[in-house]
């Protein structure tokens, strides 16, 4: 049966609570092993699922793709988006309307000195080179709003593609490839490298653990090997009903060999050398 919060305390009150400081000293506490995150993944767009790339159990690395959504209408967005940024016409025209523009502008005004044309046909020469300058620039323009769109559609397609936030362990696959997905969560996921362990400890051992100390964990047989722990969480406020307090430690877990889920002694101010398994 699953360890509550409340059976810990009411345990530790029964057990610890009458002994007094003197026994609290370098006594095992109860604890329990848990996974440093759990998150539930699901997909940021409605759509249907095209592969689920791993099952329950699987280890997942951070930034693996583990669900791929339908994308067929995203990726012709891309395609065509970058026919758009790649179109290299209207900038070639752009650029002879403005080179014819500027030596006709240059004769013209030669012309024009040497009073060989009239004042209108040197402002109709000025008009076009003008027109031709902003006509590149409007080119230019449309060129960069066409590296946006496509920015957008390459935002939009990565979407359809879910990739795993951390390394961990798949301990549910809720959705299969053809179902639709809104905001159901696919998969479940949790981090057990470095693990969390919840701890409840009596009134009596406040000021004698703080942010950093050490502790030796011992988890349940058969894996009851002696980790050392660091604390990273103490409670500023006691619970009156059993006078304990509660404390959370962080335990590296290299290679993801504990699992999560275990019960487990804790022992504050012994090393892993020092603290024997339970029963010995």
């Amino acid at each position: 049966m699953a360890w509550t919060h409340m059976g810990w305390r009411l345990g530790l009150a029964l057990g610890l609570g009458v002994a007094g400081p003197a026994a609290a000293v370098g006594a095992d506490f109860d604890c329990l092993v848990q996974a440093r995150e759990t998150v539930a993944i699901s997909s940021p767009v409605p759509g249907y699922i095209e592969r689920v790339a791993v099952d329950r159990g699987d280890l997942v690395r951070g930034s693996m793709v583990i669900v791929q959504l339908e994308a067929s209408l995203e990726r012709a967005a891309v395609a065509v988006a970058r026919a758009r940024v790649e179109q290299e016409s209207a900038m070639l025209s752009a650029k002879v309307r403005l080179d014819f523009g500027v030596r006709r502008y240059d004769r013209t005004i030669d012309m024009y000195k040497k009073e060989l044309v009239p004042l209108k046909e040197m402002d109709e020469a000025e008009t076009a080179k003008i027109l031709a300058e902003h006509g590149v620039l409007e080119v230019r323009e449309n060129m960069r709003v066409a590296q946006l769109e496509l920015e957008r559609a390459e935002a939009a397609l990565a979407l359809r593609t879910i990739r795993s936030p951390f390394t961990g362990i798949v301990t549910d696959r809720l959705l299969s490839p053809g179902e639709l997905v809104d905001k159901a969560p696919i998969l479940k996921l949790a981090r057990i490298d470095p693990l969390r362990v919840e701890v409840f400890v009596p009134v009596a051992m406040l000021g004698r653990i703080g942010v950093g100390s050490r502790a030796t964990v011992i988890p349940e047989a058969p894996l009851n090997t002696p980790l050392e722990a660091s604390v990273t969480v103490v409670d500023r406020v006691v619970d009156a009903a059993s006078g304990t307090f509660g404390v959370r430690l962080e335990m590296p877990n290299p290679d993801n060999r504990l699992p999560a889920g275990l019960k487990c002694k804790a022992r504050f101010g012994a090393s892993g050398r020092e603290a024997e398994r339970p029963g010995r």
